[in-house]
Formats: C-alpha cells, structure tokens, sequence
C-alpha cells in the first residue's frame, strides 16, 4: 500500500493505519528528518528477521536503532542518562542525529544478544513521531538495502521497488540523501562514527 501522509498534519487515520500495520507485524517505509527508511514495531521479532533478510544482514552484527518520541522514550532504552549527557542531547533532539548508547533491558534481546549498544534517534519529522507516539513504544529502523540512490528520496519509486516486500510505503513528500549523524557516547569523550545530515560541535 502506498499512503499519503501530510509531513505537518499527519492524518490520525493514517496514523491508526500504519499503528495497526507495525502491531500486527507488518514492515514499513517511512520518512525521517534525514532519509526514508525500514521501520517495524521493536517487539515483533519477525518483522525484525524479515527487515534483515531485505537488508541481507545477520541480525548479532546488524546496527539497527530505536526511532523514539522523546529524550524521555528515549532514556528507557538506556542505561542512567549523565547530567552532561542529558544537557548534549537535549541540545540535539529532535534532529538527524543517532546517538549510540548502552542498552537497557527494555531493549529486546533478539538486538542486543551480540552487544550492549543500541542507537536512538528522536527525528525531527511529524510523521515518524506521530507514528511511535501512537503505537506507544519505539519503532526499529534501517535503511533500505543497497547504496543510497536517488530513488531512495522518491515515495513512488520506492513503491514500484519494495511493494512486494513491505506492507506500507508512506509518501510523506521527497525525501533527503544524507543520513544522521552517528555519535558514540559510550566512552568519556563523545566520538563521531559517521558525520551525516547534522552538525556536531562538542
């Protein structure tokens, strides 16, 4: 299914839509404030296998991350959030950035059995965050397979590409080219892995 989704006033229906897809195990395309990616409820651990078998990946060495409302989501996903670190992200959430942390036991084990870290996000796009919002915990997220392409930043082509793999594509206009910045914040000193869509300045 291709559904249109306004980037500013996402419909609640729609929204209800997609809720009820991820909860039911469904796999997803879906904007960011960087890239469109593969997204599926967090607790689903088949919709989990099948975004890796799109991806081609082995789910222990994977680097999959938890697309969440809010810092406040977001610290139930991690260890004890520092003061110094809760003051950094602050200053960079909602934004195209993954911070990469340790994981909690709310994390479910099919993603950390092989390591201690997750990556969490709060992008700055209605759409991503009205969803995780509604279904009330995280969404997992991916890129999609392969080099990032022009096609990648089109809902349409994306469509005619991956309609037989996934149950929702949603068009929420033109998406970027550049993904987040990566940030390991697992040591003392804030280390960037991948400088992508945003800015760092620590």
């Amino acid at each position: 299914m291709l559904l249109h989704i306004h980037p500013d006033n996402p419909n609640p229906r729609h929204i209800k839509t997609v809720v009820e897809c991820l909860s039911d195990g469904g796999v997803i395309i879906y904007p960011t404030d960087t890239i469109y990616g593969l997204g599926c409820d967090i607790y689903q651990q088949k919709s989990i296998e099948r975004i890796c078998r799109i991806k081609n990946i082995d789910i222990a060495k994977s680097n999959l991350s938890f697309i969440c409302y809010d810092l406040s989501e977001m610290s139930k996903y991690t260890k004890s959030i520092s003061t110094p670190l809760y003051r950094t992200l602050k200053n960079y959430l909602p934004g195209p950035y993954t911070f990469i942390l340790p994981a909690s036991k709310e994390v479910p084990k099919i993603l950390h059995s092989k390591k201690s870290t997750i990556g969490l996000r709060v992008p700055d796009n209605n759409i991503a965050r009205t969803i995780v919002q509604e279904l009330n915990h995280p969404i997992l997220s991916a890129s999609l397979p392969g080099e990032m392409i022009e096609e990648y930043t089109d809902p349409e082509l994306m469509y005619e590409n991956f309609n037989k793999l996934v149950d929702i594509v949603i068009d929420g206009g033109i998406g970027g080219f550049t993904p987040s910045t990566i940030i390991d914040c697992t040591k003392d000193d804030f280390e960037v892995l991948r400088l992508g869509a945003g800015e760092w300045n620590e």
